[in-house]
């Protein structure tokens, strides 16, 4: 893995409204340091500043909302920029895969996070956290940071609602999937699973069914919708494959 993919980053467990806050934030023109000082009110009563942590927790979780929405790299701002789009013309129940999407591009930890839960989902209708954990320390190491940021990330997705505590405590079942048919969604949710991965190219269905995606269900029904994100180009692949891949462009990692 490159530097980028072998980082953890996303090590503090994060809100779905705090992520729309500060997309909120940023939409409405304010500057960087507007927003901050914006997300430092916002969770004031939420986390603690200290502790005997090297950061404070409400320090850490602000560095990464303004890594996904304020200060992405460079490759992803375009992404970025239409995710911010999207938010305004998506139904509320369906505006959470654009934030997904933008914590998978800038941290392919949380990604990582998503496939191996999402892979045991697929073949076991649950996930257990140390089983979640133990995968995700084969890839990133055999380190107590890694499983401490994969278990708040999982803590994660259960604020989120996609996942749901069992009756056993640290095993996980999933919601029902909210299915997705927004051509335009599809395709830049697809933009988002290639910037969390190393391999930048991928045929169409195997992005659309990736397990990072699961508490989505995308309606795809074909080449048309990548047509549609500027970013990726399709290609034909032996006889009757297509291969989607980042335009070259901007398939530089930052």
């Amino acid at each position: 893995m490159t530097d980028r993919y072998a980082q953890i980053g996303f090590s503090q467990r994060v809100r779905l409204e705090w992520m729309a806050h500060a997309a909120r934030l940023v939409d409405a023109g304010n500057t960087p340091a507007e927003v901050e000082q914006g997300l430092q009110e916002a969770l004031s009563d939420k986390l603690s500043v200290g502790g005997t942590a090297e950061r404070g927790n409400r320090e850490k979780a602000i560095t990464i909302l303004l890594r996904v929405w304020v200060r992405p790299p460079a490759v992803i701002e375009p992404l970025r920029d239409e995710g911010l789009r999207l938010l305004q013309d998506l139904p509320k129940p369906h505006q959470m895969l654009v934030h997904w999407g933008m914590a998978m591009a800038v941290y392919p930890f949380w990604g990582a996070v998503a496939e191996t839960t999402g892979r045991m989902l697929r073949l076991q209708g649950t996930a257990a956290a140390a089983q979640v954990q133990r995968r995700v320390k084969e890839a990133y190491g055999e380190r107590d940071t890694v499983a401490r940021a994969a278990r708040r990330v999982l803590r994660s997705f259960h604020d989120w609602g996609v996942l749901e505590e069992t009756g056993t405590k640290g095993v996980y079942e999933p919601h029902a999937p909210a299915s997705v048919s927004d051509p335009m969604a599809i395709a830049w949710l697809m933009e988002a699973v290639l910037r969390a991965r190393p391999d930048t190219r991928a045929p169409p269905r195997v992005i659309a069914e990736s397990p990072a995606l699961f508490p989505f269900q995308l309606q795809w029904s074909g080449g048309p919708a990548i047509g549609g994100n500027p970013r990726l180009d399709v290609a034909r692949h032996g006889l009757d494959e297509e291969i989607v891949m980042l335009k070259t462009t901007t398939s530089r990692q930052a």
